[in-house]
């Protein structure tokens, strides 16, 4: 048993039907991410990565060989990203969060657009990300299995919101229709989750 663990999701697979199918849920948290967990294990295994944390590597990545920023990446992203799914029953943000999206973008909506093509528009496999960065929020994406608390990061910042847009998220579903997953998406945004994450950084 390596020190990394795949963690138990905190609802069934079926829990976020229609929007994401059990299918891609089961085959994406059971395979996909715990394949992350496994190869990130055999790739920290030596005495240089004794007492590391998930998060010191993520911070340093730039010091570690190509193995561990793939899966180290993959391990965080994929925690981070369940933590984030519920159905809201169409509910947004409310008070804080709310104000400083707002305060950011101008409006939900305008926030919800930005977001939106920053998820479409991330070429190959990749993730979005809703982030604060000096204190203000800031829309960004990134490849592969980066995110921006990497130092190596283009746009670097506090990740409080992340959408998954690798094709093993959507495709069973959604084919190659990545638009309607991401517009489908937003009924599952745990903004209570997203809201004690902006709490937790401000």
């Amino acid at each position: 048993m390596g020190k990394f663990e795949l963690p138990k999701l905190s609802y069934a697979y079926d829990a976020l039907e229609p929007f994401i199918d059990k299918t891609t849920m089961e085959i994406h948290h059971s395979k996909h991410h715990n394949a992350y967990v496994t190869n990130l294990n055999n790739a920290t295994a030596g005495p240089e990565f004794e007492g590391k944390t998930l998060d010191e590597l993520i911070k340093n990545i730039s010091k570690y060989p190509v193995p561990v920023r793939n899966n180290g990446g993959g391990v965080f992203n994929h925690n981070f990203f369940w933590s984030l799914l519920k159905k809201n029953e169409g509910k947004g943000p409310e008070g804080k969060l709310a104000d400083a999206i707002n305060a950011s973008f101008g409006s939900f909506d305008e926030f919800k657009a930005k977001f939106s093509n920053a998820a479409a528009t991330r070429f190959g496999s990749g993730w979005a990300w809703l982030i604060v960065q000096d204190g203000k929020l800031a829309v960004t994406s990134t490849p592969n299995q980066d995110n921006p608390l990497m130092d190596i990061a283009e746009q670097k910042g506090t990740p409080i919101l992340t959408l998954d847009v690798w094709e093993h998220a959507y495709y069973l579903k959604y084919q190659n229709r990545r638009p309607e997953y991401i517009e489908n998406w937003w009924n599952i945004v745990n903004w209570e989750e997203v809201a004690s994450n902006f709490a937790k950084v401000k």
